[in-house]
């Protein structure tokens, strides 16, 4: 009775911030317009990378096209299930999960909200009503594997993972198959920082876990850590520059994070979570929402690396031809990167 009284209680008040989130005008106010909810994971919109790069598809979205949208930052995985009711007992048109970790809670919520239009990021539901976004992490990490490796000179480079689960292997095997169709012999250290949700948000150990890499010869650390990656990106700027050039450098993930430490970030390896969510969003806006898989890949261009004024001068000419060369013969199936999750 308790924990039902204790639901109650974070409903209601998810119903009274669904609200307040932000100045549009309220769902039952405004019902020619599509009401977009969108339930982040515990890292939150402002994560520079996974959560962020969704928050700036719905924005988009809700610049060029007739929706409300509200945003739920939970804080804790137990406060997820209550954010996601309560945009639909406010018969929300579109409600979006944030992150592989939601997927069985939107079952649940699915299930009991048939009418509703339900899409998770990173997770596969088999539900009528639900639509699954997923990545080819593997194929962008297998470019920045590239990278990595030409501008290694130790011979050693390092990946720093969140959560110890399968889709985080699917970004390691890539990265370390890039990297070694450049330079056989080179050596991968792998550590992940935890095994619960708390790993997304723990850089302090993220940094920790980066110096004993670094202490290990590792030059290059690519990061898919959520928040704890940005310990990384501390790690190689403590090293410093010689020659006005860094020692060490961090690959950024999912977001572009080039800006976070400039002349620090090798690349990033983006996923293009804001195009997917976007896609969506306009989906529902217009009457042809459809459920099941939509996996974007490189031959989509939802994952690759970025290039911007931050890292012209970092990544030479050669290793782009070198990545650019790989996309196409992994587009074309010349090469085939290991999908450590079997899909």
């Amino acid at each position: 009775m308790k924990y039902k009284l204790g639901m109650l209680a974070v409903l209601i008040c998810l119903l009274s911030l669904a609200v307040s989130c932000n100045k549009q005008t309220s769902a039952a106010e405004d019902r020619n317009k599509v009401h977009v909810g969108i339930v982040f994971d515990i890292g939150g919109k402002d994560d520079r990378s996974f959560n962020a790069a969704a928050w700036q598809g719905v924005q988009r979205a809700a610049k060029d096209l007739p929706i409300v949208l509200r945003d739920i930052e939970p804080g804790t995985p137990n406060a997820i299930e209550p954010a996601m009711r309560a945009f639909a007992e406010r018969n929300f048109d579109l409600i979006i999960g944030v992150g592989f970790a939601q997927a069985p809670i939107m079952e649940l919520v699915a299930k009991d909200y048939p009418n509703i239009h339900f899409a998770i990021i990173d997770g596969v539901s088999q539900l009528p009503n639900v639509a699954s976004l997923i990545f080819k992490e593997h194929e962008g990490s297998y470019l920045v594997g590239i990278l990595a490796a030409k501008a290694s000179r130790t011979g050693t480079i390092g990946f720093l993972g969140g959560m110890d689960i399968g889709l985080i292997h699917r970004f390691e095997k890539g990265y370390e198959e890039g990297a070694k169709s450049v330079n056989p012999n080179i050596r991968v250290i792998q550590n992940y920082v935890g095994v619960t949700d708390a790993a997304w948000n723990n850089p302090g150990k993220g940094k920790e876990l980066s110096l004993a890499q670094i202490s290990k010869g590792a030059d290059v650390i690519f990061t898919a850590a959520g928040n704890s990656g940005l310990g990384a990106f501390d790690a190689v700027e403590q090293q410093g520059k010689q020659n006005g050039r860094a020692t060490h450098f961090v690959i950024g993930v999912d977001s572009n994070q080039n800006m976070v430490k400039p002349g620090f970030v090798l690349t990033s390896m983006v996923k293009r979570v804001d195009n997917a969510v976007y896609n969506i969003v306009e989906e529902v806006v217009n009457g042809k929402f459809s459920p099941g898989l939509h996996v974007f890949g490189l031959d989509k261009d939802g994952v690759g690396y970025a290039m911007d004024e931050n890292n012209k001068d970092i990544v030479s000419p050669e290793a782009i031809q070198e990545a650019e060369a790989a996309k196409q013969k992994i587009i074309a199936g010349p090469i085939k990167v290991t999908d450590a999750m079997g899909q």
